[in-house]
């Protein structure tokens, strides 16, 4: 009998120990049922990772959410939802979402994007625009015929960007009297390219300019070097493309390697 006194005492001692621990643990016990902590931390870095951290002020917030969750989750239960084929379907479709998120976060923190990877991207964009910008101003139209005419009113004195924001059928720079702002060459088609390296500055083509637009009328307003943004500028945008890139790579690799009936 001492005995048996003994390990009660010796038990109960045990659970008064463990008591705060559990305490500690949870954040409230509903209906008899315990609410880990730890889905206040879940809650709390799922905002973060959408961009809304948590401050401190905030944990009683989420306290009540998680509780309040848990109520509504019982009640449900309790109704017998959780057994319907709609909550099941749901249910596995949030079990893909989150396996396919911690998918793609882990490629991401095992395949990140390097200084150098970003450094070779910087140096291909360079290569592709440096040289010269020009500043030119378009007038679009579809038959030749009209083009001729427009080049006829100019050299009468007609104001450019009056005619060409009345007959440009450019919805872009039309309204803006054919203004193209600063471009480098290359981002034209190559009629219009072409046309426009070989004209001087204030000068306007003298014969329409065919494209597969229609047909242009190009006056040149002014030419400079290059102004290209410094890689730390663009750093984060490239950082960000190349992440993109990689990670549709990544899926199409999987796609392939998947047998699919």
């Amino acid at each position: 009998m001492k005995k048996q006194i003994l390990t009660a005492l010796a038990t109960a001692a045990l659970l008064a120990a463990l008591t705060p621990v559990a305490i500690a643990q949870n954040v409230a016990i509903v209906n008899g049922k315990a609410v880990p902590k730890a889905r206040i931390d879940a809650l709390a870095q799922q905002l973060a990772r959408s961009g809304r951290p948590v401050t401190p002020d905030q944990q009683g917030q989420l306290k009540d959410a998680v509780i309040s969750r848990e109520v509504f989750a019982q009640e449900a239960q309790a109704r017998g939802l959780d057994a319907t084929d709609d909550y099941k379907s749901q249910v596995e479709s949030a079990r893909q979402s989150i396996l396919i998120n911690e998918l793609f976060t882990d490629f991401q923190k095992k395949n990140p994007v390097t200084d150098a990877e970003i450094q070779a991207e910087y140096d291909k964009f360079v290569a592709a625009n440096a040289g010269k910008e020009y500043r030119a101003r378009h007038i679009l139209v579809e038959k030749e015929d009209e083009a001729k005419a427009i080049i006829a009113q100019l050299k009468k004195g007609g104001k450019f960007d009056v005619i060409a924001k009345k007959s440009s059928k450019d919805p872009g720079s039309g309204a803006n009297g054919g203004d193209l702002d600063w471009a480098n060459p290359s981002n034209y088609v190559k009629e219009f390219s072409d046309a426009l390296i070989a004209l001087t500055k204030g000068k306007t083509t003298e014969t329409p300019v065919k494209s597969q637009f229609g047909y242009h009328i190009i006056r040149l307003d002014d030419v400079r070097d290059a102004m290209l943004p410094k890689l730390e500028e663009v750093k984060p945008q490239i950082g960000q493309q190349l992440t993109q890139q990689k990670m549709v790579k990544f899926q199409e690799e999987l796609r392939a390697k998947a047998k699919i009936e």
